[in-house]
Formats: structure tokens, C-alpha cells, sequence
């Protein structure tokens, strides 16, 4: 899956590769526990969460050879030694495998980025 046309975050997960779907799942989960206030949409054919009203400030995707986290360069330029098993483009980090996903780094990651970006005031 490059870009999705499903409508909903449910129905993204509906189609997620079997092999990424507990990831993504435990990826929406940090998602939605950490950017507290910013609603959950479909933007750009992938899940992204923002300030109600505007554009998502984080995303991520399950694409054809990883799965990417939206983050900023800000944040990833931060955390790029800590980081093991992804590559990294503008402002994104990509694993390629998923059991490569530190989640308690990610967490902290999305943390960081919420409140770089406006969440928690």
C-alpha cells in the first residue's frame, strides 16, 4: 500500500499487509494516547493527526517497503543516533522491519512533536 483511498483509519487497518498490521495498530495506539486533543483523519491516504480544523501535524503509512512515521525534521535530527534499524527521509523515519520499532523511543518521539507543533497548549 502506497497511498490509500480508504475513508476511514478503520479501514486503512482493514488492508494493512498482515505481517505490519500489529505494528500499525500499536503505532495508532501511541498516536492516539500521546497527541491528546488532536483528531484522529485520513489526509494524504494515510492516518494523520492535528489540531481540530487543520492540517495533520504527524501521519504515518504502511508503504511498499516500510512503514513510515511523519514526525519532523526537528524531532528525527534529535533522535537519528538513538534510532537502530530505519532509514530516515525529510522528516520521516522509515522501518522496514517491523519488529525493528522501538515503541518506547517512538512514543517519546511523538511526545516531542506534538508539543513542537502546537499540541498540549
Amino acid at each position: 500500500m502506497v497511498q490509500s483511498a480508504a475513508p476511514t483509519v478503520e479501514a486503512f487497518l482493514s488492508v494493512v499487509e498482515p505481517e505490519r498490521v500489529d505494528a500499525i495498530r500499536r503505532l495508532r495506539e501511541e498516536c492516539r494516547a500521546r497527541l491528546i486533543g488532536w483528531e484522529e483523519r485520513m489526509q494524504w491516504g494515510m492516518p494523520g493527526y492535528g489540531p481540530p480544523g487543520s492540517d495533520a501535524r504527524i501521519s504515518f503509512n504502511s508503504q511498499k517497503g516500510y512503514i513510515s512515521v511523519y514526525l519532523g525534521k526537528s524531532t528525527l535530527d534529535r533522535h537519528k543516533a538513538s534510532v537502530k534499524g530505519a532509514a530516515f527521509g525529510k522528516g520521516c523515519v522509515r522501518y522496514r522491519r517491523p519488529d525493528k520499532i522501538d515503541f518506547t523511543l517512538l512514543g517519546t518521539m511523538l511526545s516531542e512533536s506534538f508539543h513542537e507543533k502546537g499540541g498540549g497548549e
